[in-house]
């Protein structure tokens, strides 16, 4: 049974002007453990489509089951992170961690022990305390990934994660949250608008269409130059089959057709 399964979704929206179709006839499967990424032209519905796989919009038609079960609200089994951070600027990091966990109503005691030791593993240690004004953007992102995670969700929507980093930060950043969502055996469903990072973390690349948003392709993403195991995103961008892909990809996007 899949961990993700959307039967011919689509969404229709009202302007002043008219009724705009956002998504239309999207069916997709994602397993249990997956890590796939989602890709397509500025205003295809991306997004969109996480949000409807979070139950926080409704779709016009079709269903979206987690396990088998409809998706008819917000689940804790669903982590979300958004393109920015999100952080409350008056909590410290520490807190800020331990929100989902409060909203859930989950044990105090477990989770801000649960908390600490994300924090810890991703680098924050010395920063429990520190508010986010006093920490980098990727220090940042790591904080909201150790929020994400805090609740033990387990599937997770990453909206363009790293969009507003740097291109030195986004690179080490990958490699650190791939590895850590991997090790955590999650659902991962990422949307982005760079080829580079869908291909080279991914593996399975969902291609778009401008709107209303289809899925026009799908690509498994396998890198057999390496050797058995997986690379890391940043290994990955070195190996021969990444430009391929990369390239594949690449003209199948409606990038200068885009409305």
């Amino acid at each position: 049974m899949p961990a993700v399964s959307l039967q011919d979704v689509s969404l229709n929206y009202f302007t002043p002007e008219r009724e705009i179709l956002a998504l239309s006839n999207i069916s997709l499967d994602v397993k249990e453990g997956e890590f796939i990424a989602i890709v397509g032209s500025s205003g295809c519905g991306k997004s969109t489509l996480l949000s409807l796989i979070s139950g926080l919009l409704p779709p016009s038609r079709g269903s979206i089951l987690l396990e088998g079960k409809p998706v008819t609200a917000p689940s804790p089994r669903v982590g979300y992170m958004f393109q920015k951070d999100t952080l409350l600027e008056w909590r410290n990091v520490l807190q800020n961690v331990l929100i989902g966990a409060e909203f859930l109503g989950l044990d105090k005691v477990k989770y801000r022990k649960r908390a600490i030791d994300l924090i810890t593993r991703y680098g924050l240690g010395h920063f429990v305390n520190s508010l986010p004004s006093q920490l980098s953007g990727g220090m940042r992102q790591r904080a909201a990934l150790a929020r994400t995670l805090c609740p033990e969700p387990d599937i997770l929507l990453l909206d363009e994660p790293f969009s507003a980093l740097d291109y030195q930060t986004r690179l080490a950043l990958s490699d650190e949250i791939a590895a850590i969502l991997r090790a955590e055996g999650k659902t991962v469903i990422l949307v982005t608008h760079d080829i580079g990072e869908a291909v080279s973390m991914a593996s399975r690349v969902v291609v778009m269409s401008r709107r209303p948003g289809r899925i026009k392709s799908e690509h498994r993403i396998e890198y057999p130059s390496f050797g058995s195991s997986r690379p890391t995103p940043f290994q990955a961008r070195r190996c021969s089959e990444f430009n391929e892909y990369f390239q594949a990809i690449w003209d199948e996007l409606d990038v200068y057709n885009a409305q």
